[in-house]
């Protein structure tokens, strides 16, 4: 079949995507740079496509990857559009440029057997740096099952919303899990504040959203011995509990109000995350056991949590902090989950983090949810460093010249100085076999990092977006392959612990 529908519409057909259904048989090709859907037969047929010919009696029809051709996809296949994963152990693999699923897929189907996948993962921050919307990102990641041949279904996260407006749009988009970062009703000054002073900070908290008084919360938490799931047991002294109020009461009040936000707007079935991992001060293990008491409490329901967990977490780079230091405290956290939940542990700025994933794939024994994104724009710029050294040593550049604007709310600490300049690479100090290297590199991995936005929409996205388009796809395969590689990389240590 996949000769003939060629010859009928003029595409170079990717031969994992052909589907056959009782009524019809969909498709994914090219013609140049361009992809198109296909479908064979039906009706019900996609929104928007035209007439090619015919093959055995039955209409062939093609058109645009549109978002009418994607939504219609989505109907007609299920398996094109996200479900909800449950406490399945996952990884979220965001995907900046909308090119990348199809290496995502690759890396799980070698590496992450038995893990649930998210491919449309994407926060509200980066959308607006690349200019795209909550539609086109599902969009991206419906073409890519299609073309992957990917039947086992996928999850879908609108990351790191703050406001109202986010639910609603991503909603909208037919996304199923919601991250919820009330990151900016953190109070990360707690852990200094005077303790003369902590009896009028807590009073100052949204009480009235968390429908208790300071004395019923304190009759609730300190002076308390809680057993803890896996051993041991937990206890908070009033100046402990005072300062875990204090320091996440308002943000636990604004989950609330989004998590009740989102059961009034939603459509379909959904899960919750909640992500404090954007703040200055870790997360204490009795912090986290009031965080997810007083949710649990005023009846919030979540799949996942993201604590600010000990170290340094910083974009692109392996763990910083001392190891040892890090098993001992989540190990703790491992606990309160098993305790107050089951939930899974969420890795936030989960990128790159070799060091620790075989602690946390051990410690939560399949409980856990695995995320990266701007990782894969990386190895995206791997794939352009070799096949146009020239665009990447553009690229290079105006990241270097973006970087101190651009990291500001971001966890970076890379140095400029160790970064070569256009005159290094013009010079020859660096030739184009070795560009490649500098993807690997500390320093230049976080400078092109935390400027893909400003990268992507330089000159209305002229100046390079619609360069590195072309770059990478004249060579998919190369992409695909530098993608399934890295990623593989992420996955594989949490696969032997997965649970379904």
């Amino acid at each position: 079949m996949k000769d003939q529908l060629e010859k009928i519409t003029g595409l170079d057909l990717y031969e994992s995507s052909i589907v056959a259904t009782e009524t019809a048989t969909y498709f994914l090709g090219r013609r140049g740079t361009e992809k198109l859907v296909g479908q064979a037969g039906g009706p019900p047929c996609l929104p928007n496509v035209e007439r090619a010919g015919e093959l055995a009696g039955r209409c062939v029809c093609v058109g645009p990857c549109d978002h009418a051709n994607a939504a219609g996809l989505r109907e007609l296949l299920p398996w094109a559009g996200p479900k909800c994963v449950g406490l399945a152990t996952s990884a979220g693999l965001g995907d900046r440029l909308g090119l990348a699923t199809p290496g995502h897929l690759r890396a799980m189907r070698a590496e992450g057997g038995g893990l649930a996948v998210f491919l449309a993962q994407q926060s509200i921050r980066e959308m607006t740096r690349t200019r795209r919307t909550p539609e086109q990102v599902m969009d991206c990641a419906t073409w890519g099952v299609l073309q992957d041949g990917w039947r086992e279904g996928f999850g879908s996260d609108a990351d790191h919303l703050q406001h109202p407006e986010d639910i609603d749009a991503t909603v909208a988009a037919g996304f199923t899990m919601f991250t919820i970062d009330p990151g900016l009703h953190v109070a990360n000054d707690a852990d200094r504040i005077y303790a003369p002073s902590l009896d009028w900070r807590a009073s100052l908290v949204d009480l009235a959203t968390l429908e208790a008084t300071v004395d019923d919360l304190r009759r609730r938490y300190v002076g308390k011995a809680f057993p803890l799931a896996t051993g041991g047991s937990l206890r908070l002294d009033d100046q402990t509990f005072l300062r875990a109020l204090i320091k996440y009461g308002n943000a636990i009040a604004h989950t609330v109000r989004m998590y009740r936000h989102l059961k009034a707007a939603a459509t379909r079935e959904f899960e919750l995350e909640v992500s404090v991992d954007e703040t200055d001060s870790p997360t204490s293990p009795a912090e986290h056991f009031f965080f997810a008491g007083e949710l649990k409490r005023l009846g919030v329901e979540w799949v996942s949590m993201a604590p600010r967990y000990l170290g340094r977490f910083e974009k692109g780079v392996d763990y910083l902090g001392d190891l040892d230091a890090f098993r001992a405290s989540f190990a703790r956290h491992v606990a309160v989950m098993r305790t107050v939940g089951p939930y899974k542990m969420s890795i936030h700025s989960g990128s790159d983090k070799f060091s620790i994933y075989p602690i946390i794939a051990e410690l939560t024994d399949g409980l856990v949810h695995l995320k990266t994104a701007g990782t894969s724009y990386l190895e995206a710029l791997r794939a352009v460093a070799h096949t146009d050294p020239a665009l990447f040593r553009e690229v290079l550049q105006f990241a270097r010249d973006r970087y101190e604007l651009d990291r500001r709310t971001y966890h970076v600490s890379a140095d400029l100085e160790k970064v070569p300049t256009a005159d290094d690479l013009a010079f020859g100090d660096v030739d184009d076999a070795e560009l490649t290297g500098l993807l690997d590199q500390f320093d230049t991995r976080q400078v092109l990092h935390v400027t893909f936005g400003s990268v992507l929409t330089a000159d209305g996205g002229e100046r390079f977006r619609t360069r590195l388009y072309a770059a990478l796809g004249a060579d998919e395969e190369a992409h695909y392959a530098a993608l399934a590689a890295h990623l593989g990389r992420h996955v594989a240590p949490f696969a032997p612990h997965a649970k379904g």
